[in-house]
């Protein structure tokens, strides 16, 4: 007999049941609203501020240049220049943006080497605006009046001094055992203080040649002073962070060396007007021009020595360190090249690239130094990733094409097309690589961290 079939199990009415168990899915956090960009975030910290400002005036100063340019090729608007535009362009170079950046690094990791808390961006919005209200206006004075160009650039010059007289307060109050850096650049702000007043007082009494001269002493005796303080003070520390296998070397006669060959390219800058005084309707001895060229030649190379000893090839692996350490080998190129500039010029009596030599010093080296300092502090201090992504990596060889443009420019024979083409690519980067700034400076930290 087969077995018989189990019956089923019915639930008992009387006993209660536990209801089904139902797996409710993850409840996903909604999406947090994009922050607003807000004015007043300029004011959370100095580099926002400093870096701001500086980076509008930037883009200013080189698209009014890029239209000076086309209007000398006839293709322009026909600006109504009201002052000498070489002028113009050279002073807002010098001495308009490149200050106004140097605030917001100076003031950020400034009071970090002199052991001290720092100035807020608040207390710093006096001698910033004066700079910035005062190049815009020189910029917008160019077009319509010399009087009201050089008062604005007074303005400027009073918030200069303003800027530098509150670090050298910080360096007093410092008890650090090493300020030397910080030392160098107070001193390069007072050279930069004078060479501004210099250069005003020259072209209100029409002498276009000294005012240059002038403009000149500024860019060597303070903007390329005080990125030699800080190369010599970061960069083998940050390309030792970095590339663990390369020594933090940082000797301080290299430092010394360097303010020398400022001390040379200085004095080059006014043996010319000098010799003029001193024997007039002749021309500068070719002798000095051998002398400067070899010495150039010498302290090209020297450069070009400490770039490799530092890191240069190592350093290719890291975008952004790479770019710092390129920027630094254009210092070396721009020595070199203005070295055979006066050699091949001999028999000329003139340098054969002409201000093409002065390019790849202030577009090569400070302009890629500048890229790459700024972008370095701009992820650091915004919550970001301290790397050069495509954007910022294609943009910085953008720039290495504007000059190599530029001194070819300078080559006899070549058109004023060349040199608005290279105003043109120098703008065209800056413009795409400063809209991310701007758009950075008045967001919150991309981390939620405070500033």
């Amino acid at each position: 007999m087969p077995p018989s079939a189990p019956h089923p199990v019915r639930p008992n009415p009387t006993v209660p049941t536990a209801p089904p168990v139902r797996v409710q899915p993850p409840v996903r956090p909604s999406a947090q609203p994009p922050a607003q960009w807000k004015w007043q975030r300029l004011l959370w910290a100095p580099h926002r501020l400093g870096f701001f400002l500086a980076t509008v005036l930037l883009l200013a100063s080189s698209l009014w240049w890029t239209l000076v340019q086309l209007d000398r090729v006839g293709w322009g608007l026909g600006l109504p220049l009201a002052q000498s535009p070489s002028l113009t362009h050279a002073a807002v170079m010098t001495f308009g943006f490149m200050p106004l950046f140097f605030a917001g690094f100076l003031f950020t990791a400034g009071p970090k080497w002199l052991g001290l808390s720092g100035p807020g961006a608040r207390a710093l919005l006096g001698p910033l605006l004066c700079q910035w209200v005062g190049w815009m206006g020189w910029l917008l004075g160019s077009l319509v009046h010399e009087t009201v160009a050089q008062a604005c650039a007074l303005l400027a010059a009073a918030g200069l001094g303003w800027m530098y007289l509150d670090f050298i307060r910080l360096i007093v109050r410092s008890r650090a055992r090493e300020r030397i850096h910080a030392i160098a650049v107070a001193v390069a702000g007072a050279v930069g203080v004078l060479s501004l007043l210099a250069m005003l007082l020259a072209a209100n009494l029409g002498d276009g040649a000294v005012a240059m001269a002038a403009v000149q002493t500024g860019l060597w005796g303070c903007v390329v002073v005080t990125f030699v303080a800080v190369l010599h003070r970061m960069l083998p520390f940050f390309t030792s962070s970095a590339l663990p296998m390369i020594e933090a070397w940082r000797p301080f006669w290299v430092f010394w060396f360097l303010l020398g060959v400022v001390v040379l390219e200085v004095l080059a800058v006014w043996h010319p007007l000098l010799w003029a005084v001193a024997d007039p309707g002749q021309d500068a001895p070719r002798v000095w021009m051998l002398v400067r060229g070899l010495g150039e030649l010498a302290a090209g190379s020297v450069v070009l020595w400490l770039a490799v000893v530092w890191g240069l090839v190592q350093s290719m692996r890291i975008r952004l360190l790479a770019m710092l350490h390129l920027g630094f080998l254009w210092l070396g190129l721009a020595l070199l090249l203005s070295g055979a500039s006066q050699l091949l010029g001999l028999r000329l009596g003139v340098p054969v690239l002409g201000l093409g030599t002065l390019h790849a010093l202030t577009m090569g080296a400070l302009g890629s130094l500048l890229m790459a300092m700024v972008t370095r502090v701009a992820c650091g201090h915004s919550g970001r990733t301290l790397v050069a992504d495509d954007r910022v990596w294609a943009l910085f060889w953008l720039l290495q094409v504007a000059v190599v443009v530029r001194i070819a420019a300078a080559l006899p024979g070549l058109s004023g097309v060349w040199l608005a083409l290279a105003a043109g690519l120098w703008t065209l980067a800056m413009a795409v690589w400063g809209a991310r700034l701007l758009h950075w400076f008045g967001l919150p930290r991309a981390d939620g961290k405070p500033d």
